[in-house]
């Protein structure tokens, strides 16, 4: 998984966010859906997050893994 330059992101659309509203947990690409999820499940462990938040992350990384591309 590549980084995201802020170019790279600023260019994203807001629907490839887990969290669209703060634009955090780029799930643009397969590898980075499966980061989200586990990076939402530490924070949400370390009080970061909330349920519905980290659920939110999930569900949407969940609909990016099941595309085939």
């Amino acid at each position: 998984m590549s980084h995201l330059t802020q170019e790279e992101r600023n260019a994203l659309p807001d629907s490839a966010f887990g969290l669209t509203e703060k634009r955090a947990y780029p799930i643009d690409t397969r590898a980075r859906a499966r980061n989200a999820k586990a990076r939402a499940t530490q924070e949400y462990k370390r009080g970061l997050l909330t349920m519905e938040e980290r659920d939110r992350i999930d569900q949407a990384a969940d609909q990016r893994l099941a595309r085939d591309d």
